[in-house]
Parts: structure tokens; sequence; C-alpha cells
């Protein structure tokens, strides 16, 4: 098993940045494919972006290519997702999930574990 806890959300207006962690529990960490996905009010889960195993690749919903980054640390149990040039839209509630293999990077029932959401907010 796994547990995952998500950190660094907060408020930012237009055009800011901000860095969120995943940070998980366990010495298997690197056996899992680790996604980001997000809620906004009234809304269902969206996938945001994954990333592999080892690091070596990254997919990402077409909404936040060129402006978030994923990137993973193994060896401090901890994945990143750089956010770079916030919009109005993208504020939500941000998750991680962990799973050991996955079909369709994108499907939310892929993923076996869950952490409890980080909010970000991004005004004008």
């Amino acid at each position: 098993q796994v547990q995952l806890v998500e950190s660094g959300g907060g408020s930012v207006q237009v055009g800011g940045s901000l860095r969120l962690s995943c940070a998980a529990s366990g010495r298997t960490f690197s056996r899992y494919v680790i996604s980001w996905f997000c809620q906004s009010p009234g809304k269902e889960r969206e996938f945001v972006g994954g990333i592999s195993r080892d690091g070596s690749s990254q997919w990402y919903t077409d909404s936040v290519k060129g402006r978030f980054t994923i990137s993973r640390d193994n060896a401090k149990n901890t994945v990143y997702l750089q956010m770079n040039s916030l919009k109005p839209e993208d504020t939500a509630i941000y998750f991680c999930a962990a799973a050991d293999w996955v079909y369709d990077m994108s499907r939310e029932r892929e993923y076996h574990y869950w952490g409890q959401g980080t909010q970000v907010t991004v005004s004008s």
C-alpha cells in the first residue's frame, strides 16, 4: 500500500506559478505510476497529467501542455506538479493518485490510491 499527501496549494494571481507536491509513504514508491487530477466545483474530476515509474515519460491533458510540468524524485518518494502561467480556469482541488499499472492513464478507476487533495485558486 501507499499513502499520498498533497501540499503546495494556495491562492495566486493570473499568470502566477505554484508547485504542488505529492509525498508518498512506503519503500516501493518507484513501482507506481503517478498522476494528477483536478476537480472544480460542479464538475467531475479530470486528468491533468501523469508520470511513469522512473520519471522518463510524462503525459498531459491538452489544456495544460506547455504550462504544467510533472516530475518525480523517487529517492524522496515525491512527485511534483509545477504549474506556470496559471489561469482562472485552473482553479480546482488537485489530487495525486497512484497505480501499479494503468491501461488508460486518464481514467480515475485505474488508480488504487488517492491523496486528500490541495486547493488551488487563481484570481484575476
